[in-house]
C-alpha cells in the first residue's frame, strides 16, 4: 500500500507544475547547488524538467500557491499581463516598440510559445549580452513559430540619447525580433538580464543567469514546442506537400538606411596582385569587388538566403570576413548569419560553402529537385544538429589563414575560436574566452589591429559602442574591417556607412569614390524574389509603384519613352545605362529585343495569342525598316537633360490585355548648395534623411536624421538610391481590317510617359 502510495505521489508531482504559473530557475553554484529560499517557497518535484535541470547544473523552483496573495502571479498582475496589453498598439502612455512595423499582425498573437530577452542588454551592451542576444537569434531561427521578442525598461522612451545607441546595438548584432521599450520597471522580474519563456503568457520559466547553456533553452523550448503542436488538431489537416516559404527577417527599426549604396560595409580584403578590393556589404548581403580606383567589378550575392551557385543568384545573409588564396583564385569569406564558411571561386564565378560540411543544397539532377529547391529553398545549415550547446559554430565574424594551412574564426567579441581545416572544412577545435585565444593567435591579432592606430580615437569609439576594449589589444574587434591597399589602408566605416581610404605618408583620410554601378543590378528589396511570386500571386505587391498608366491601343509595335524628373535637390552619380534598367512584358505583349538581337525570331509569350505572335512574324519588316528604327529601340544612354532622364523601350502587341513593368536603379548624391559643412551638417542629414524615409512616418525620419548625425561623415559625399518602378496597361483591341480580309494591318503607336520621383 505504500509502495502505492509513493507511485501515486510520484505521478502527481510530475504534472503539478503544469497547472501552476511561475518557474524560476537560478544557478546553482551558491549554497552548495541550492538556493536560500524563503518561507513563502516551497520546492516542487518535476521528473522531466528535474532531469534536464540536472545535466545542466539548474534547480526548478515555483511560487507557492499559499502565498498567493502576497505575491502576485506574473501572468495575472505583472509582467506578461503589461506585455499582452501593449501587443495591440506601437505606442502607449508607457511603451513603444522598436523593430516592429504597424502593419505586422504575427506579433499581435497571444497564443503558441513566446521566448523574452529582458533586461538591460541593450542599454549596457557586454559580452554576455551580446552572447544572450546571439542565442536568442539562433533560437528563432531554429523555432519560426516561436515570438521572439525583447524587453527594457527605461526612464525615457523617446529620448534621441536613448534611441539612437540602441539603434546602433540593433544593426550592428542585426536584431530582427521586436523589442518593447517601458518606464515601468517590474523588480519581481528584471534582477538582471534573463530569458523568459511561457505558452500564451501562462506558466513562465524565467533564467536568470547569462550564461545559461543554450543547449538546455532549446530543450525547454522544444518541449513546449511539440506539446503545442500536439495539442493543435489544425496541423494534422494540412496538406503533407505544403511548405511555408521562410521568410528572412531584416532589422525594420533601420530599414530606412537599406537605399543607401552602403549598408554597414563590415568587412575588407584585398588582392593586392590583381589590385582588387572585397568590400562585405553586410547588411545589404552581398560582397563587392572593386578594383583601386573604385570601379565595381563583381557583386557576390542576390538576395538574403543560403543558396550556392553563381554569383547574381548565390543567397548569403551578411556576409563578414574575407581572405584571398592567391593559390587557387578564390575569396573565402564567413557568412554570419547562415553560421558557415562559403567560398567564391573567382574564375568559376561560383559561390561554394566550406562549412558546414554536409551538402546543403544537394541538388538533384531531375527537374523536380531543380523545382524543389528553387521555390522552397532550404535552410539546413541551423537545424543540421538535434540539440544545441557552447560548442555550436554559431554567428562567426572574423577569419584568418594560419601558417599551418588552418582557418582561425572567431566570433565578433573574440570570446570563440574555432580552428578550422582549410581543406576539408572540418572544425578541429574549439577555443573559448579570450586569454586562451590571445595564447594562441596575439600576434596574429595584433597585427591586423595596429593598422587602426592611425584613426582618430573617437571615430574607433563610435565603431565599437559603449564596450569596453579587450584586454591586450584595443579595438581588436574591429580587425577585419581594415586593410592595406598600395600606399593607402582602407578602412570600414560601419557608422557612416561609407569606406575610408588612409594615406600612408600624409595620414589624411577621404572617402572611397565608388562607380559602376549598373553592375549591382536591382535591388533584391525592391521586387519580390521568384518564389513569392509564385506563392502568393503578385510580383510587384511588396514595392512601390511610382507611376501606374493605362492605354487603349490597336496592336503591332509601340514605342514607349518614359520620361524621369529626380528630385530638384539630387544630382545623378553616373549616367543611366542600360545595366541599370528592366523590362517585363506580361499578357500579350512581348519586349522587343535590343538591336543587336532584332534579326533573331522574336520571343514567344502568352499561348493564348500565339496564333496573332505567328501572323505578326508573317509580316516582319524589311531589311531597310529595320536598319530605319534601329535607333529608336536602344534604350539612352545617358541622355539627361535638366534634372530628367529619358529611357526608350518598345513592344510588340497582340490583341488582349496587357502590362509591361519598368524598373530602374537610379543613385542619386546631394546637390551641393555650399561649401561650409560645418554650418550645414544637420541641414545636409536631414535632406538625405527625407530621400530615406519618404513616405515613412515621422518618428522613423527623425531616428534616420539621427542616425546620419551620429557618425561625422559628409552628407554631401553619401550615395542613395532611388528606386523606380513604372506599370504601364495596354488594353489593345482587335487588328484592324483590311481590303483582302487574308492581310493584316500592322499598326505603329508610340506614348510618353511623365514621371516625377518624390
Amino acid at each position: 500500500m505504500a509502495a502505492l502510495q509513493l507511485r501515486r505521489f510520484r505521478q502527481i508531482s510530475h504534472f503539478l507544475p503544469y497547472y501552476f504559473p511561475g518557474y524560476i530557475y537560478g544557478s546553482s553554484r551558491r549554497n552548495n547547488g541550492l538556493y536560500a529560499l524563503p518561507d513563502t517557497f516551497h520546492s516542487v518535484s518535476c521528473p522531466h524538467i528535474a532531469d534536464v535541470a540536472k545535466e545542466n547544473c539548474f534547480h526548478s523552483r515555483r511560487f507557492s500557491t499559499l502565498s498567493r496573495k502576497k505575491h502576485k502571479s506574473l501572468n495575472e498582475d505583472g509582467f506578461l499581463s503589461f506585455i499582452a496589453s501593449s501587443l495591440d498598439k506601437v505606442e502607449g502612455p508607457s511603451h513603444h516598440w522598436l523593430n516592429k512595423s504597424e502593419d505586422s499582425k504575427e506579433i499581435l498573437k497571444r497564443d503558441g510559445v513566446f521566448l523574452v530577452l529582458a533586461g538591460a542588454f541593450l542599454e549596457e551592451p557586454s559580452n554576455e549580452s551580446v552572447i544572450m542576444i546571439k542565442n536568442v537569434k539562433a533560437l528563432h531561427q531554429r523555432y519560426p513559430t516561436v515570438h521572439v521578442m525583447g524587453f527594457q525598461s527605461c526612464k525615457s522612451i523617446f529620448s534621441d540619447a536613448f534611441i539612437v545607441p540602441l539603434l546602433q546595438s540593433m544593426m550592428r548584432e542585426f536584431i530582427t525580433f521586436p523589442i518593447l521599450l517601458s518606464t515601468n520597471n517590474f523588480p519581481e522580474v528584471l534582477k538582471g538580464a534573463c530569458y523568459i519563456i511561457c505558452e500564451g503568457f501562462k506558466r513562465p520559466q524565467i533564467f536568470y543567469e547569462k550564461d545559461v547553456d543554450i543547449g538546455f533553452i532549446d530543450k525547454v523550448i522544444k518541449e513546449l514546442n511539440l506539446q503545442q503542436h500536439n495539442d493543435k488538431s489544425v496541423n494534422k489537416l494540412q496538406s503533407s506537400w505544403v511548405k511555408p516559404i521562410h521568410v528572412i527577417p531584416e532589422p525594420y527599426c533601420c530599414s530606412s538606411l537599406q537605399n543607401l549604396f552602403l549598408y554597414f560595409p563590415g568587412c575588407i580584403a584585398v588582392d593586392e596582385s590583381n589590385e582588387r578590393l572585397f568590400l562585405s556589404d553586410s547588411n545589404h548581403h552581398r560582397i563587392i569587388v572593386s578594383n583601386g580606383s573604385g570601379e565595381i567589378l563583381e557583386s557576390i550575392g542576390a538576395s538574403p538566403g543560403f543558396e550556392d551557385g553563381e554569383f547574381q543568384s548565390a543567397k548569403l545573409t551578411r556576409p563578414a570576413a574575407s581572405f584571398y588564396h592567391s593559390a587557387e583564385n578564390c575569396l573565402y569569406f564567413v557568412d554570419s548569419e547562415n553560421h558557415a564558411i562559403r567560398r567564391a571561386d573567382m574564375e568559376r564565378r561560383v559561390v561554394e560553402t566550406l562549412h558546414p560540411t554536409c551538402n546543403i543544397n544537394n541538388k538533384g539532377h531531375s527537374l523536380w529537385s531543380w523545382f524543389v529547391d528553387k521555390f522552397w529553398p532550404r535552410n539546413d545549415a541551423v537545424t543540421k544538429s538535434d540539440t544545441y550547446d557552447s560548442e555550436t559554430f554559431l554567428y562567426p565574424w572574423h577569419m584568418m589563414k594560419s601558417v599551418d594551412n588552418d582557418l582561425y574564426v572567431f566570433t565578433r567579441s573574440l570570446q570563440t575560436l574555432w580552428i578550422m581545416d582549410l581543406a576539408s572544412g572540418a572544425i578541429k577545435d574549439v577555443v573559448r574566452g579570450f586569454p586562451k585565444i590571445w595564447e594562441i593567435c596575439g600576434p596574429m591579432i595584433q597585427e591586423k589591429s595596429a593598422l587602426l592606430n592611425k584613426m582618430p580615437l573617437e571615430w574607433l569609439q563610435q565603431q565599437v559602442g559603449p564596450n569596453c576594449p579587450l584586454e591586450g589589444v584595443q579595438y581588436a574587434s574591429l580587425m577585419s574591417s581594415v586593410a592595406t591597399f598600395q600606399d593607402h589602408v582602407v578602412v570600414c566605416d560601419t557608422v557612416g556607412q561609407r569606406l575610408l581610404k588612409l594615406d600612408k605618408t600624409s595620414g589624411s583620410v577621404s572617402n572611397f569614390q565608388f562607380s559602376n554601378f549598373g553592375i549591382l543590378g536591382r535591388p533584391y528589396w525592391c521586387l519580390y524574389s521568384l518564389e513569392r511570386v509564385y506563392a502568393l500571386g503578385d510580383a510587384q505587391s511588396s514595392c512601390r509603384i511610382d507611376h501606374m498608366q493605362q492605354f487603349s491601343l490597336l496592336p503591332g509595335r509601340i514605342d514607349i519613352q518614359l520620361i524621369v524628373d529626380i528630385p530638384e535637390d539630387t544630382v545623378l552619380v553616373e549616367p543611366i545605362k542600360e545595366d541599370y534598367v528592366w523590362f517585363q512584358a506580361r499578357g500579350t505583349a512581348t519586349v522587343v529585343p535590343e538591336a543587336k538581337k532584332k534579326e533573331e525570331s522574336l520571343e514567344k509569350v502568352g499561348l493564348a495569342q500565339q496564333w496573332y505572335d505567328e501572323l505578326d512574324d508573317l509580316a516582319a519588316l524589311t531589311p531597310e525598316e529595320k536598319l530605319s528604327t534601329e535607333k529608336e529601340d536602344m534604350i539612352s544612354d545617358g541622355e539627361v537633360q535638366d534634372g530628367r532622364i529619358c529611357i526608350k523601350s518598345a513592344i510588340n502587341t497582340s490583341p488582349g490585355t496587357c502590362e509591361v513593368i519598368i524598373s530602374a536603379a537610379i543613385y542619386l548624391k546631394l546637390k551641393i548648395l555650399s561649401t561650409s559643412i560645418d554650418d550645414d551638417r544637420e541641414k545636409y542629414a536631414s535632406r538625405i534623411a527625407h530621400h530615406l524615409s519618404n513616405k515613412s512616418g515621422r518618428s522613423r525620419k527623425d531616428q534616420c536624421l539621427q542616425q546620419l548625425l551620429t557618425s561625422n561623415a559628409d552628407a554631401r559625399d553619401l550615395i542613395f538610391m532611388k528606386p523606380l518602378n513604372v506599370k504601364l496597361l495596354f488594353d489593345c483591341l482587335n487588328h484592324p481590317k483590311a481590303k483582302n480580309s487574308k492581310d493584316i494591318i500592322l499598326t505603329n503607336s508610340s506614348v510618353d510617359v511623365n514621371v516625377t520621383l518624390t
